[in-house]
């Protein structure tokens, strides 16, 4: 491990560790204290458990019979930890790994070593911002992520401005534009690099015709513009011309990126496609008793999705507790134009379906998986793949996996 980090005072043992109070980690928690796991504890560095959804103002969480708004979905995935039995800790980060299974963590308790049977890793995943992005021009005010303005909007009541452009066209920039408008300001366009918008047609056509919102296509942020405060956003076209919206505000939206450091520090194996750990259907890592769930492994996901996979983890969880055997599994690899795919290592027991990215217009595209010029399966989408988009695949070829055999691939047949 390449950052041991040494914290004073006694080591606390606990049977599963979950870093991560999202829907991931507590849906895990919840299902591994309901089944009888005694010792279940869930650390998370921010003041209140949920993860996103808790500045998620909108609806579409929970069951589809029963949807409840983000914050409602997050204190139910709470409530149901806590009563399952799991001591849920907010703000507590952990910090690093003091051993295998063993992680060093600071609270307002102060510092902290906790020895785990298993550890589940939940850390989830946040976007890029324009920094990161490198995007040219100034540094004003009024220069948010998603992530940023929801909380601003939603969780501390902050005005953020009257005039907005959104960059980015998929289902959480759509969320932004809703927050903006939430707030009282105007959305004066969004923008995308890519030739169409990645949502639903229903969903993009409303946003122009009833809220009358323009979307420009194949452009892309060239400049920020202002001192102090953002004044104006400059955007250049595919075709060589530029544009100049005026406009107080520029959410910056999509393009996730893992939250990986401690599975970094800790030498987890990372997966090149997703950059999140590597894992097989199980969400086994390549560190026995480690485990990943959640956005982490594939940015970002839909908290159900993220719920899902934290329920599943806590089968593998328990077995592991009673003596299961670690799997290695062999690599599951994607080619262009398809652009990763989690879980990204198979055995021949996993069950889980997988999620995918392709990062061009794909119309219902034949999915083909083969290992060693064998194929193993063979189906097409039922729908248009788009970039930014969740593409699945089935398990169900998983059992025709040799064990021995060389990396499993899928492509675009």
């Amino acid at each position: 491990m390449s950052g041991l980090r040494e914290v004073a005072g006694a080591v606390r043992h606990v049977d599963v560790l979950v870093v991560g109070a999202g829907p991931a980690g507590l849906a895990a928690a919840a299902r591994l204290a309901a089944a009888g796991t005694r010792r279940v504890e869930v650390l998370d560095r921010e003041q209140q458990a949920g993860g996103v959804p808790r500045h998620c103002a909108h609806g579409g969480f929970g069951p589809w019979l029963h949807p409840l708004t983000g914050p409602a979905y997050a204190r139910l995935l709470t409530r149901a930890a806590v009563r399952a039995g799991a001591v849920v800790r907010t703000g507590v980060t952990a910090l690093d790994w003091a051993g295998p299974s063993t992680l060093t963590a600071v609270g307002r308790g102060g510092p902290e070593t906790i020895e785990a049977r298993a550890v589940v890793l939940a850390t989830g995943a946040r976007e890029r911002p324009r920094t990161a992005r490198l995007v040219p021009g100034t540094r004003p005010a009024g220069v948010y992520t998603t992530g940023e303005l929801q909380q601003a909007v939603h969780l501390y009541g902050q005005r953020i401005g009257s005039r907005a452009v959104v960059i980015g066209a998929e289902e959480v920039s759509y969320a932004a534009a809703d927050t903006v408008r939430a707030a009282g300001a105007e959305v004066v366009a969004m923008v995308t690099d890519l030739p169409q918008a990645q949502v639903s047609p229903g969903r993009a056509l409303n946003a122009r015709l009833r809220q009358g919102i323009p979307l420009l296509t194949d452009a892309m942020v060239d400049e920020l513009v202002g001192r102090g405060r953002l004044s104006a956003v400059r955007l250049r076209h595919h075709d060589g011309r530029t544009t100049v919206l005026r406009c107080d505000i520029a959410v910056f939206t999509g393009d996730f990126v893992p939250e990986r450091e401690l599975a970094r520090r800790g030498d987890l194996v990372l997966d090149a496609g997703t950059r999140g750990p590597a894992v097989d259907g199980g969400l086994h890592t390549s560190r026995p008793g480690v485990f990943a769930v959640g956005s982490v492994l594939h940015p970002a996901e839909s908290a159900a999705t993220a719920a899902r996979e934290g329920a599943h983890a806590a089968d593998a969880v328990r077995r592991r507790l009673t003596g299961d055997a670690w799997p290695t599994g062999v690599p599951l690899t994607v080619a262009a134009p398809l652009r990763w795919i989690a879980p990204n290592r198979v055995t021949p027991a996993d069950e889980l379906p997988y999620v995918l990215r392709t990062t061009i217009s794909l119309h219902r595209p034949v999915l083909q998986v083969t290992q060693d010029d064998r194929l193993l399966h063979r189906s097409r989408s039922l729908r248009t793949a788009l970039p930014n988009r969740t593409v699945t695949l089935t398990a169900s070829w998983t059992h025709r996996v040799d064990a021995g055999g060389g990396p499993v691939r899928v492509t675009v047949a």
